[in-house]
This record gives structure tokens, C-alpha cells and sequence, in this order.
């Protein structure tokens, strides 16, 4: 079973935009979104994905991910849980890790949250200066949790 081992922290600053190597804009709906399971869909670029993930345990969680034909992530994406999720995904590498640092839009507008996935959960990775407080526990931070209550309405 593949597992997705991820911990996401707000930014401290914006040092983070000189670091950047790339950066996509993802459009991504749930069809699913209870705290036992996420069915996801994603546009990503020209690209389109449909993600399940089971209940999180520390920061640990099974994740199963297909490609699929964007036609069909388009047509998916019009039966999913409002509102959607809109954000500007930017990456930087810094050591042997990947930060994705996900500026969001629309109705989660003014928030910005910095991911990195890990293969073990206590594994050891570089904390830029420009890193905040870790929210990895704080299920408002989310994807899932902000279509039922997003960052404008706190």
C-alpha cells in the first residue's frame, strides 16, 4: 500500500519566491471528503488526476494516484464538493527534498502553505529561513477541510 508521509507549515516571509525552480496552476474538487477517506480530482497543467487517500495517522496516510484523461478530470471536477479548491502550486528544492508551496485563490484567496512529503516520518530535512509554524495537525489547513470552511471565512 503506498503511503504519502507529508508536513505542511505556513511561511514566515516571502524569501521562499527567489528559490523557485517551476511552478503550475492546479484546479482540484473532492467527491469524497470525510476524515475516513478523500476522493480528489485535479487538473494540473495539461495533466489530470484522481487521488484516494485514507484517514491520516500522524503524518502518515495511504494515498493511491491515477493519471487520467483530462476530458474526464474536467467532467469529474463539475460533480465535486463547492466550492473548489484554486492555487498556484510553486516548487523549490532545497537539499535532498522538494518545498511545494501552494498559493491558493478564490475562495481560499490569502493563504499560502509550504508541503514537503518525506519517506519516514522523523526523517531530517533542511528548515529554510523562510519556513513558519508547522500546521501538519491542524485539519483546517486541509485541501479537504477548506471547501467546507475556507480561509476567507475565519
Amino acid at each position: 500500500m503506498p503511503n504519502e508521509i507529508e508536513r505542511k507549515f505556513l511561511l514566515a516571509n516571502d524569501d521562499w519566491k527567489s528559490e523557485v525552480t517551476r511552478s503550475v496552476v492546479l484546479k482540484q474538487g473532492y467527491l469524497n471528503s470525510t476524515k475516513e477517506r478523500t476522493v480528489r480530482v485535479r487538473i494540473s497543467g495539461e495533466q489530470a488526476y484522481l487521488t484516494i487517500k485514507g484517514p491520516v495517522t500522524g503524518v502518515t496516510r495511504a494515498e493511491y494516484e491515477y493519471e487520467i484523461p483530462v476530458s474526464d478530470g474536467l467532467a469529474l471536477i463539475n460533480l465535486c464538493e463547492q466550492p473548489l479548491i484554486e492555487k498556484t502550486r510553486y516548487f523549490v528544492p532545497l537539499g535532498d527534498h522538494l518545498w511545494e508551496i501552494d498559493v491558493f485563490t478564490g475562495a481560499n484567496e490569502g493563504l499560502t502553505v509550504a508541503e514537503i512529503e518525506l519517506t519516514a516520518e522523523r526523517e531530517a530535512f533542511i528548515r529554510p529561513a523562510w519556513l513558519g509554524r508547522e500546521v501538519s495537525d491542524d485539519v483546517r489547513y486541509y485541501n479537504s477541510s477548506l471547501i467546507h470552511r475556507p480561509f476567507t471565512s475565519w
